[in-house]
């Protein structure tokens, strides 16, 4: 089967990004033939020059809202589609009237709506309960790569400072600059730990503010877009793995720090509880006082860090692959 899946066009080291090509190097070795293109919100050109040289069987949208909008204006050929949302087009996108036309015309048009976390099922079902019968859960994928990341003497920490480490991208549904805040009350209890944010900026003024304030705290500082495949190095230096988002379908940072044992603390929202295990490989917070307090008993109690899933090579969950193959080939029967 040939596939198309439509991106929103951004930094490729974004979760949407990741996730796509995760999907497509898992398909392609499943015998389909791939294609992925990113496209901006306001325009399917991208879509009608992809149709000259690729004739999809079916489309994937990664983004109800985002992708489904390019694709609804693109004028393609009908072909059978299925779209994998994210938190925003559930905890966000369904609330919003200019976007919300637009997810409903796409959940019209899907064959398959599908859902990494189980959680916003439940949310979805409820909410739109006559798309209980298109709605299918796709188990969550990891790739691990292999490439080396030197974060601790990039930093130039020792070994008993704690690194706690926040991949996300910079704008507001992240929290990262919140999360600087959260930090500063950290810092009050303790002076052992230090704080890296690694992620594309992607919001002009919010990210500007995360730059400001991150200079003045000399226990953080902001390293840029770590490439993915070196983000299992990364992630594996840490003695911890931060989310402050405010929204997530499923953080793909996450999942990859519980396949490498590395303890998590996260924001109580549903994205993130769908991967935290509370009190087993990590904790949830929904206040400054439960964030230090989760901090300080991860970080006192090296027990939290279990044995890393891998230590070297790549590591794939077929899983995800196996159900999506699935899905495609029952399309075409």
């Amino acid at each position: 089967m040939r596939l198309l899946i439509v991106v929103p066009e951004q930094n490729r080291e974004t979760g949407n990004w990741v996730t796509a090509m995760r999907l497509a190097d898992g398909l392609e070795s499943c015998g389909h033939r791939l294609a992925v293109v990113g496209v901006a919100i306001d325009s399917g050109a991208p879509l009608q020059r992809v149709r000259q040289q690729f004739d999809p069987d079916a489309v994937l949208l990664l983004h109800a809202f985002r992708s489904g909008r390019p694709w609804l204006e693109s004028g393609l050929k009908p072909v059978p589609v299925l779209v994998l949302l994210t938190g925003t087009d559930v905890n966000q996108g369904l609330d919003d009237p200019t976007q919300e036309a637009v997810i409903n015309q796409v959940f019209v048009s899907a064959k398959f709506i599908l859902l990494q976390n189980r959680k916003l099922i439940e949310v979805l079902k409820c909410r739109r309960p006559e798309l209980g019968h298109k709605i299918e859960y796709l188990p969550p994928g990891v790739s691990l790569g292999n490439a080396p990341y030197p974060v601790r003497r990039q930093l130039g920490l020792d070994d008993d400072r704690a690194l706690l480490l926040c991949p996300a991208s910079v704008r507001p549904v992240k929290g990262v600059v919140e999360l600087l805040e959260l930090g500063d009350q950290l810092a009050l209890c303790r002076d052992d730990f230090h704080l890296a944010c690694c992620g594309p900026l992607l919001a002009g003024d919010y990210a500007h503010r995360f730059l400001r304030e991150i200079e003045g705290r000399c226990w953080a500082s902001y390293l840029g877009v770590i490439p993915h495949d070196a983000m299992a190095s990364a992630i594996g230096s840490a003695n911890l793995v931060l989310n402050n988002s405010f929204h997530e379908g499923l953080p793909n940072a996450l999942v990859e720090a519980d396949a490498l044992g590395v303890p998590i603390l996260a924001r109580d929202i549903p994205g993130n509880a769908e991967v935290v295990r509370n009190g087993e490989n990590g904790l949830l917070y929904s206040s400054a006082e439960s964030f230090v307090s989760g901090a300080q008993q991860i970080l006192d109690q090296p027990c939290w860090r279990s044995d890393r899933l891998a230590s070297e090579g790549d590591v794939v969950n077929w899983r995800e692959v196996e159900r999506l193959d699935a899905l495609l080939r029952s399309i075409a029967d």
